[in-house]
Order: C-alpha cells, then sequence, then structure tokens
C-alpha cells in the first residue's frame, strides 16, 4: 500500500532510513490531485458548452489569469499566514527569475504546440505531447537532482502507455501482437499510402511538426521543474507564486495585443465580442485549475502533475458519457484508467533511495537481527535454566520420599 503522510516527522536513530516526504504522498497532495484530475475532466465539457467558437481567445486567457490573480489575493488574505511572511524575502529580481522565466517558457511552448497541431496529424501529436511526463522526470533530475528509481521510471512509461491507450493510438486488438496487424495491407491502395509516407517525411513535417511537439514536450517539463524548485526548495508560498506567474502572464498578453491578430479583433470588434454571462463559467473552472496546478506541483511534484491529469481524462469520457447519451465509457478508455492506477501505484511505493541510505538502513536491520537474535538465545538459556532448575527440585523431593 502506498505510504501516506501528513506532512509531519520525527526523527529515531533507531528505526530505518525512510524516503523522504517528497517521495510519498500527503494527504494534502491526494486531495489536490484528485481536484485536479476533476477540474481537468470536466473543463472540456464546460469550455464546449459556454464558450463561443467565435470568441477571441486571448481574451478569454487574459480573464482567467486576472481571475487566478484575484483568488490568489483572496486565499493570502483569508489565510493564517500573514502577508508580510508570505511575502518575506521577495525583490523584483526574484519575481523575474522565479516566474516571469516559466511564464516566457509557457507561452513559447503553447506556440510551439499551436504549431504542431497544425501540421501533424491527431495520432502523432498525441503520442509525442504525452512524452511531457519523461521530460519533466528528466528535467526535475537535471536542476533538482531527482532520481527516479528503475520501477519509477518504468511507472512513467506505464502512464505512457495508458495515455496512448486511452487516446486510441494503442488499440485493444490481440492483433496487434501480429506480424500481419502492421504488415497487411491493401495493395490497391498503395499508391495513397505511398502519398502519405512521402508527405509524413518531407522536412515541412518534421521543422513545422515533429521538432516544435518536441519543444514543447521539452519546455512544459522545464517550466514545471523551475516552478517546482521555486515551491519546494525555495520554500514559495504556492498562491504567491501562482500570483507572480499571472502578473507575468498578463504583461506578455498585453505586450502581444500589440501587434498580434487577436490584438487587432479586439480593437475592432471590442474585448468581449461574443461573449454572455455564462462565459465566465470555463474561466472560472480553468482558474481553478491553474492554482491547483501549483498545490499539486509543491505537494506532489511536477511528474506526478502528470498522473493527475491522465486521470482527469478518465473523468472527461465519464463526464461526457453521463450527459450525452450517445456515448458510453469505452474500453480504451476503461484500460488506460487501470494502467494509470496501476502506475501511481508503482512509482509512489517504489520512491528512489540513496545508495547511503541503503547500507545505512541494511545496518540497521542487521542490528535489529543480531539483537532479536541475541534476546531469543537470553530468553531460551533462561527457559533452559528455569527448566534444569524445576528438574532438580523434582528430584530432590523424590529422593526426600524415598528416605
Amino acid at each position: 500500500m502506498a505510504k501516506l503522510s501528513n506532512g509531519s516527522s520525527s526523527s529515531n536513530s533507531s528505526s530505518p532510513v525512510k524516503p523522504s516526504s517528497s517521495n510519498s504522498l500527503s494527504y494534502k497532495a491526494i486531495i489536490a490531485m484528485f481536484l485536479l484530475a476533476l477540474q481537468f475532466g470536466i473543463q472540456p465539457v464546460v469550455t464546449k458548452r459556454f464558450t463561443s467558437k467565435t470568441i477571441i481567445k486571448s481574451t478569454v486567457i487574459f480573464t482567467q489569469e486576472a481571475v487566478k490573480l484575484c483568488i490568489g489575493v483572496v486565499g493570502i488574505s483569508l489565510g493564517k499566514t500573514s502577508w508580510g511572511d508570505v511575502t518575506a524575502g521577495w525583490t523584483i529580481a526574484s519575481w523575474f527569475r522565479l516566474a516571469f522565466l516559466p511564464a516566457t517558457i509557457y507561452l513559447v511552448q503553447n506556440m510551439c504546440s499551436l504549431l504542431a497541431y497544425q501540421n501533424l496529424d491527431a495520432i502523432t501529436y498525441n503520442v509525442l505531447n504525452q512524452t511531457k511526463t519523461l521530460s519533466a522526470a528528466f528535467c526535475c533530475y537535471l536542476l533538482m537532482g531527482k532520481k527516479q528509481s528503475t520501477m519509477q521510471m518504468v511507472s512513467l512509461l506505464v502512464l505512457l502507455s495508458a495515455a496512448l491507450v486511452m487516446e486510441g493510438v494503442i488499440p485493444l486488438d490481440v492483433n496487434i501482437f501480429l506480424p500481419s496487424y502492421w504488415m497487411g495491407g491493401d495493395k490497391s491502395s498503395s499508391n495513397d499510402n505511398d502519398t502519405a509516407d512521402d508527405a509524413t517525411l518531407s522536412p515541412r513535417h518534421f521543422s513545422h511538426g515533429v521538432l516544435p511537439i518536441m519543444a514543447a514536450s521539452f519546455l512544459s517539463g522545464l517550466a514545471g521543474a523551475i516552478t517546482q524548485k521555486s515551491l519546494q526548495l525555495g520554500n514559495r508560498n504556492a498562491l504567491l507564486f501562482t500570483m507572480e506567474l499571472c502578473v507575468a502572464s498578463l504583461l506578455l498578453l498585453l505586450a502581444s495585443f500589440v501587434t498580434s491578430d487577436d490584438g487587432l479583433q479586439i480593437r475592432q470588434r471590442g474585448f468581449f465580442s461574443d461573449w454572455n454571462y455564462l462565459t465566465i463559467i470555463p474561466i472560472l473552472t480553468n482558474s481553478a485549475g491553474g492554482i491547483l496546478v501549483g498545490l499539486v506541483i509543491k505537494y506532489a511534484g511536477t511528474v506526478r502533475k502528470g498522473f493527475a491529469l491522465i486521470f482527469g481524462i478518465l473523468l472527461s469520457g465519464l463526464v461526457q458519457s453521463a450527459l450525452d447519451e450517445d456515448r458510453s465509457l469505452s474500453g480504451e478508455e476503461v484500460a488506460g484508467g487501470v494502467l494509470a492506477a496501476l502506475s501511481l501505484w508503482m512509482h509512489a511505493t517504489n520512491p528512489y533511495v540513496q545508495q547511503q541510505q541503503k547500507q545505512q538502513q541494511t545496518g540497521e536491520e542487521r542490528i535489529r537481527a543480531s539483537k532479536e537474535s541475541a534476546t531469543t538465545t537470553k530468553v531460551m538459556a533462561t527457559s533452559k535454566a528455569t527448566s534444569n532448575g524445576t528438574s532438580k527440585v523434582v528430584r530432590g523431593r523424590k529422593s526426600r520420599k524415598e528416605d
């Protein structure tokens, strides 16, 4: 069973060395991951239902950042920690280094993702996009020295498989293991296939499709690792850090309005063109998701954020099947959910332990075993002595009777 901790720990020299709390799932981490998965699951439904297709997308993003900023202000104001304690040591230089940099990285990542989406087919895009959890683990190792155990690396591959099964990239077909599944095909359509292969192998496909989505996946992991380092090692308040990201994002958006097409549309049509009073619903849910991302990274880490998002895909299927009578939960979604649960269990129960800790733990286990063996020997010797004494008393009584 996965180890749960409430964030408090006590040291005992006689107890075995345990993995750090960052390897275990605290109750705060579990709650934050569940809420993020729930938000990620319902977001496509509420966005599709309450957002107009002709709305200026930058206005929605700008409003979301403003709402997150307000939530952060309210959260800190109502929290137990005072503003003075939260902002202790804060400087513009630290804001620029810790918040403006990841905000810029996220902006570049979104641009790369959009470029790749326009030049890749859906399957290729989904496969390469799911490598961001692996890049998060790699960037956490580069920036924070956080290593993954062998089983944790296997669990990340299982998580990748879960995502690909849910997306339909890996079919639930036993014939997939047969060579004929991959080698077969209709010869009459070979010319069409050759044309498609030529398009797939074109230089533009790589430069405007594969390369941008791989860059986006790496940038996602890099920004997540920078955020985790600020929240965990720098002990940055999660709400304050979210506010810092929001300010940086708002400034970048304002600058983009000067030259972007969305900026031109805003000047021509107005900021709230094609809005209605229900548009605020997906904005509120997405803003809450942004707050939850910060909490998940702080208490669980950017790698395990990927687990929450995969569970969110499963919840999205559940919500859509509940609202749409013509749609039911597919076998791929169920299988992907099972694989995701398995991968999370593997990752939580097999943390990386340093070699020095292993040796110390092994030495302490040997000491405990030696003590237990000595205690057992002492008990046996005492028992034997008692038994011998009892035998002597019995023999003495018998000899007195005979006399």
